[in-house]
């Protein structure tokens, strides 16, 4: 493992990562001001947590140690990756950017993104059963020879900087953003059955790239001569450590935050009953009974 001074002083630029944090930064801000000028009032605990929590770790993990080192060393690429798409979301989702566009956006703004939101391809890469799919299928790519290309090919890490977060957001918006993504209870019910059997899958790939003994990108030498570099093998097993722990120890937040939209979803379709008088009350349940029989 490499010496506490060496993760601390690495850093570069990473380019995409700072188009991405400037890009999201400006319309966060534009965001503000037009919900400044509106008359609504944005919490500035959530504009703390979409700048120092959201863009400042995406900037710390592409441009710091991870970044600095992802394409030589299957671990700092790995615990990139994974922090991209299961942390830095999450960190980001804090600031509900979807929830400050709808107090910013005048109503011909507003039902545009609700179109958008609408959008049937949206709505299926949002879906809570599908996202976790499509993170299945990128941490699969790493028991393949393309794990090297991924982490070495400039154009593939400029794609994954910006579409890993991307997926991420995915995935985490429509638990964070509810009054955006709205479900019924019973739909969330087996979203969370799902997502907690994927949750649990995810980590499949980290589970085979510790346990295998060859070194499945077939790339035994090392770029560095670093005293501390491990071996090709060793590195693979603590790619497959992290992606392990990682893939595991996220499960907790996004389930919690799951129970509670259906909590949040309950309460909402126990208030549209209560709010039903006994003749409407009377007309479902006459409804529901000839539907059963």
């Amino acid at each position: 493992m490499p010496p506490l001074d060496e993760i601390v002083s690495a850093w570069r630029i990473d380019w995409a990562a700072l188009v991405m944090i400037g890009g999201s930064g400006v319309l966060y801000a534009l965001g503000l001001k037009a919900a400044a000028a509106r008359g609504r009032r944005w919490p500035l605990w959530r504009t703390l947590a979409f700048y120092l929590l959201g863009l400042g770790s995406l900037a710390l993990i592409t441009c710091g140690f991870p970044g600095v080192y992802s394409a030589q060393l299957r671990w700092a690429f790995t615990l990139k990756i994974s922090l991209l798409l299961f942390v830095v979301p999450l960190l980001i989702g804090l600031g509900k950017p979807i929830s400050l566009a709808r107090a910013a956006l005048p109503p011909r703004g507003i039902t545009r993104l609700n179109g958008a939101l609408a959008n049937p391809l949206v709505r299926f890469v949002s879906n809570s059963m599908v996202a976790p799919l499509l993170g299945l299928a990128l941490f699969s790519t790493f028991l393949t020879p393309a794990f090297y290309t991924l982490r070495a090919d400039p154009f593939a890490g400029a794609l994954l900087t910006i579409g890993v977060p991307l997926l991420g957001l995915l995935m985490a918006l429509p638990i964070i953003e509810e009054a955006d993504f709205q479900r019924s209870s019973a739909y969330i019910t087996l979203e969370i059955v799902f997502v907690f059997i994927e949750l649990l899958i995810d980590a499949v790939p980290g589970i085979l790239l510790r346990l295998n003994g060859q070194v499945l990108d077939h790339v035994m030498t090392t770029q560095s001569s670093l005293t501390w570099f491990p071996g090709a093998l060793r590195d693979q097993q603590l790619a497959g450590d992290f992606l392990w722990f990682i893939c595991e120890i996220v499960d907790l937040p996004l389930i919690i935050l799951m129970f509670m939209r259906f909590s949040r979803s309950d309460k909402r379709e126990a208030r549209s009953f209560d709010d039903l008088t006994d003749q409407q009350l009377d007309e479902l349940n006459f409804q529901h009974l000839r539907g059963g029989g």
